[in-house]
């Protein structure tokens, strides 16, 4: 799995190198740092790049912005085949007609890049929304104000119910555990900024483990499909993660102007994921909604796992 992997990711930073040749020196020009002719886009005595970097802060800052996001034409081929085509978008790249779209893993990386600036409008509390009105029925004044998730007096409850708490390991009472945990669950209540940003740094790298989590289920769900190999299961798992994350991100930015129903769009993700797979792997309606419904299954308890071991690390980072 790691060689196809290193495939994978080769193969998602294959346009970088290409584009260096934009600014390349002539052939034969010599090495800005040993002076040796070049005879291709790098030095092959010392391995300096050979490229001019005498442009405008304009094209440097465009190049870095394209560089990251690696936007040209093929961005306007992938993301509708993504969402309207995805099996011929999937089934295309595995037949090795890779030049048209964008490589997997990177579209994957910066979809996750924009959940994450999608998800950060959302704000840090809770909308609350009062009508005041007379004894008619009249509206008197509305009122929209933002308030803590958790209020004082709940939190006081909290710390109370923690006192009555008991920890056990192997269905005995654990002092050291239960200290533990109610000392970091109490900092993380007297500070919710502090636990949320730990939360917020941390679930960056935790959602990468959808990727692999998602890929093992396919593996698991296509055991006895010999036809398949770890490299196509990660494949589709990069495009059809990235496209349910695509529709969140556009939920949680007009979520705003909809009161949340902007994230209905999400109830297109159990047809998209049936279409892809049926499209990709050739299997019948019946085995894909069996194979969804295992996938659905196994990603709860993944979910889970990733979740608890979040809000662990999250506690950690309050001591």
């Amino acid at each position: 799995m790691a060689i196809e992997m290193e495939t994978a990711t080769a193969a998602s930073l294959g346009g970088f190198f290409r584009r260096r040749a934009k600014h390349a020196l002539p052939i034969g020009a010599p090495c800005a740092n040993c002076a040796t002719p070049l005879a291709g886009p790098w030095c092959h005595a010392c391995g300096q790049l050979g490229e001019d970097f005498h442009r405008s802060t304009f094209k440097l800052i465009a190049e870095a912005f394209e560089g990251v996001l690696h936007i040209d034409g093929r961005l306007w081929k992938t993301l509708p085949d993504l969402f309207l085509r995805p099996a011929r978008l999937t089934r295309a790249y595995l037949d090795g007609h890779r030049a048209p779209q964008i490589p997997p893993l990177r579209l994957f990386l910066v979809v996750l890049l924009l959940v994450f600036l999608a998800s950060s409008l959302g704000g840090r509390g809770v909308v609350v929304h009062t009508t005041t009105t007379d004894d008619h029925g009249h509206v008197l004044a509305n009122e929209t104000r933002t308030v803590d998730a958790l209020s004082p007096e709940d939190r006081e409850k909290v710390k109370a119910a923690l006192d009555q708490a008991k920890v056990k390991i192997n269905n005995r009472p654990n002092p050291g555990a239960k200290e533990w945990f109610k000392t970091r669950l109490l900092k993380a209540l007297d500070d919710p900024e502090r636990f949320k940003l730990v939360l917020e740094k941390w679930s960056e790298r935790f959602a990468f483990l959808t990727l692999p989590l998602a890929a093992g289920l396919l593996s698991m769900v296509f055991v006895f499909q010999r036809r398949f190999y770890v490299f196509d299961h990660t494949i589709f798992s990069l495009h059809s993660l990235s496209a349910v994350g695509l529709m969140f991100a556009l939920g949680a930015v007009f979520s705003h102007l909809t009161d949340g129903r902007s994230y209905w769009i999400l109830l297109a993700a159990p047809v998209h994921l049936f279409l892809h797979m049926r499209g990709v792997y050739g299997t019948s309606i019946f085995g894909t909604l069996l194979r969804m419904w295992l996938i659905w299954f196994g990603s709860v308890i993944g979910a889970c796992f990733i979740v608890v071991g979040l809000f662990w690390v999250g506690l950690s980072g309050m001591a």
